[in-house]
């Protein structure tokens, strides 16, 4: 690739691809200008076509550059930054809720998962709920969790993308989600802040 097709080099070539300009952009005729941008823009060309030639994807893209944004953002998943065993904030159906305030508190995610007997995801508590309880005066002092939870809370699995986990947030306007395998226990919780610490926001 030469400014020139009868240069010395662009002769002895195989392949030569004339990137030659009229004029460089520069006043003075002196300093390389527009015969830059015109390399440029035949370099980048060269690239794109190699790149749809050889079939290379944003997943091949991640792989050789897995430090950045879109190397996070393709291959972290929910796994990779979900909290997990005793991080989890998690309290049983029949957990007073006040003992769940506490889990609550103590796990700094705004929310606890509530589990059945069996262990299965029953519920979600939040911070919301409990605002909500308030208002309609229950009484906190002798409820138990399954008096003022919200049921069918949303979740996502561990094999899912971070990014996924992003964008179930956004979609719902809600800032944390329940990690739960396929038998429906939970086996993680992960906030915004979390997802942000991972650097995929």
């Amino acid at each position: 690739m030469t400014g020139n097709a009868g240069s010395t080099l662009a002769r002895a070539a195989d392949v030569h691809l004339d990137a030659g300009v009229s004029e460089e952009a520069c006043p003075l005729g002196l300093a390389p200008t527009a015969s830059t941008t015109a390399a440029l823009a035949l370099g980048d060309a060269l690239a794109v076509a190699a790149l749809e030639a050889r079939g290379f994807g944003a997943e091949d893209f991640a792989r050789s550059h897995p430090g950045g944004n879109l190397g996070r953002k393709l291959l972290t998943h929910v796994s990779d930054v979900m909290r997990v065993g005793a991080a989890i904030p998690q309290v049983r159906v029949d957990t007073p809720v006040s003992d769940a305030l506490v889990e609550i508190s103590c796990k700094g995610l705004g929310m606890s998962a509530v589990s059945s007997a069996s262990g299965v995801l029953a519920g979600v508590l939040t911070d919301g709920d409990l605002r909500r309880a308030i208002g309609r005066n229950v009484d906190l002092r002798t409820a138990v969790v399954a008096d003022i939870m919200s049921c069918n809370p949303r979740t996502i699995g561990p094999g899912r993308l971070a990014v996924e986990a992003v964008a179930e947030m956004e979609r719902h306007r809600i800032n944390g989600l329940l990690v739960v395998d396929a038998a429906g226990a939970v086996v993680g919780a992960l906030n915004m802040h979390d997802l942000f610490g991972a650097k995929v926001i």
